[in-house]
């Protein structure tokens, strides 16, 4: 569906389709965000922060995003508002605008979705060594349902989980073929020690 509107979370943060969000809602504007979301079973849009701050004015944001849908909600310890949400489908922004009460709405193309595809033999690595470090991320995946033997999931998981830099991130979510994006995290992968950064 093209030319479709959502409403917008601008995030310093780069989102997955299939990848846990966890986030603490304080602003009203996204309180009525996620009540909305919540009434209609709709989501949202995530999109990385170019110019700006998550808090305050957003200048810019990336052309890619993916939408965000809402799986559970709490409240915290501090009294804000938790909800937990797993990524869906990537989207690409035709043109962004502010209600009056500052949350960005969005009107987006979205991107063709992945078809399965086999892990290649030779990195078939990369899908166990994921079942090891999933379970020590903690709660953060627990809405997440896995497919280790998928390669765009798992080069999904290994590009949210490595310790990238944003940029680099946010290259790998616009990339539209999922082996080539196994391919660069196979690589950063072979240079990190992912147990080390869990």
């Amino acid at each position: 569906m093209n030319g479709a509107s959502l409403p917008l979370f601008p995030l310093d943060t780069v989102l997955f389709p299939g990848g846990p969000l966890s986030l603490r809602i304080f602003e009203p504007r996204y309180l009525d965000m996620v009540r909305r979301c919540l009434k209609d079973g709709a989501p949202f849009g995530v999109a990385l922060i170019l110019e700006g701050t998550e808090a305050g004015a957003v200048s810019e944001v990336a052309a890619i995003g993916t939408t965000a849908r809402l799986v559970d909600f709490d409240t915290l310890s501090d009294g804000l508002l938790g909800v937990a949400c797993v990524g869906e489908r990537r989207f690409h922004i035709r043109r962004r605008w502010q209600q009056g009460d500052g949350l960005n709405l969005v009107e987006v193309d979205y991107l063709a979705e992945e078809a399965p595809c086999a892990l290649p033999e030779d990195l078939e690595h990369l899908g166990e060594l994921l079942r090891e470090v999933l379970p020590k991320l903690g709660g953060a995946y627990v809405h997440v349902e896995a497919h280790y033997e998928d390669a765009g999931w798992v080069g999904n998981r290994w590009a949210e989980i490595l310790p990238l830099a944003l940029p680099d991130k946010l290259e790998l979510l616009e990339l539209t073929d999922p082996l080539v994006r196994l391919q660069k995290v196979a690589v950063w992968s072979a240079g990190q020690s992912p147990a080390a950064h869990v």
